[in-house]
C-alpha cells in the first residue's frame, strides 16, 4: 500500500514503476485536502501506475494567481522527484486532472503559461461569477457594492481558453445529474483549436461523484434495514465512481503506449 508523502505543501503517491504522472487540483473548498477528499479516486490511478501530484489552495478572487502559484508548487515538486530519485524514469508524461474550479485552474495554467501536458481530463467543469458562485455574495448584493468579480472574469477566461489554450489533448466529463455543470461551454472552442483531439463524455452521477469515498461498514450478526440501506447507496456511488476511473484510465492508456 503506498504512503501519502507532503512536499512543499502538496500531496505526493508514487507507485513502485512509475508510467505516468497526474498533477491533481479539486474544487474550490473540498480541494482543501485533496488526499482526503479525493482519496479513492487518485489512490486508484496511483494503484494504475500514476504518479499523483495533488496540489491543495486557498480560494481567492484572483484566480489567475492561484493557477500562478500552483504551477510554481507543481513544478518545483517534480523536480524535486527527479533530483531525489524518486523517478526511475527522467521523463514521464504529465496529465492535468481537475475537478469544478480545479478545470478552470488548468485551463489557466494552460492558456497563460508553457505548461508541457500530455493532456487534460477535465471534471464537473464551472465557470460562474462571482453571484452565482459564491451564494453570500448574491444574497448581500456585495459585487454591487464593492464591484467584486474573479480575475479574470467568467468572460475573460472563455476568451483565454478559445486564443490560448494549448494542451492539444483533452477529456471533458460531465455528470447526469450536475446541476451546476458547464462543460459544454467548453466544447465548440476545444473542438475548433484541435480538431479531433476532444473527447467529451457524459457519465452517471452527479457534481461530488469524485469526492465519493469507498466507507467501510460492519454488518452485525444480524442483517437489518440498515445494513440493506447502506448496501444499496454504496453499491450506487460505488458503481458511479468506479466508472469514472474507468473512463479516466482507458483515455490516459494510450498516451503511455506512444
Amino acid at each position: 500500500m503506498m504512503d501519502w508523502q507532503e512536499i512543499s505543501g502538496s500531496w505526493v503517491l508514487v507507485p513502485s514503476q512509475p508510467a505516468g504522472m497526474v498533477h491533481f487540483v479539486g474544487g474550490a473548498f473540498v480541494g482543501a485536502a485533496p488526499q482526503l477528499s479525493y482519496r479513492y479516486l487518485l489512490e486508484e490511478l496511483a494503484q494504475s501506475g500514476f504518479v499523483i501530484v495533488a496540489t491543495p489552495f486557498v480560494n481567492t478572487l484572483d484566480h489567475a494567481a492561484i493557477a500562478r502559484n500552483v504551477l510554481s508548487r507543481f513544478e518545483s515538486i517534480y523536480e524535486r522527484l527527479l533530483r531525489t530519485n524518486w523517478l526511475a524514469e527522467r521523463y514521464l508524461p504529465v496529465y492535468g486532472l481537475g475537478h469544478s474550479m480545479g478545470c478552470k485552474l488548468h485551463l489557466l495554467m494552460g492558456s497563460l503559461y508553457e505548461v508541457e501536458r500530455s493532456g487534460n481530463v477535465l471534471l464537473a467543469y464551472n465557470n460562474y461569477p462571482v453571484r452565482q458562485a459564491i451564494p453570500l455574495v448574491q444574497q448581500l448584493e456585495l459585487d454591487t457594492a464593492f464591484d467584486l468579480e474573479f480575475t479574470p472574469t467568467p468572460e475573460q477566461t472563455n476568451e483565454l481558453i478559445a486564443t490560448e489554450y494549448r494542451v492539444r489533448r483533452n477529456l471533458l466529463i460531465q455528470f447526469a445529474n450536475d446541476t451546476i455543470d458547464q462543460t459544454d461551454l467548453l466544447v465548440e472552442p476545444l473542438t475548433t483549436r484541435f480538431p479531433g483531439l476532444l473527447t467529451s463524455l457524459s457519465l452517471p452521477g452527479n457534481h461530488l461523484t469524485p469526492v465519493g469515498q469507498r466507507l467501510p461498514w460492519q454488518t452485525g450478526e444480524t442483517f437489518t434495514p440498515l445494513d440493506a440501506m447502506y448496501q444499496w447507496v454504496k453499491s450506487n456511488l460505488s458503481q458511479d465512481l468506479k466508472r469514472l476511473n474507468q473512463e479516466i484510465q482507458r483515455w490516459l492508456q494510450p498516451g503511455l503506449m506512444v
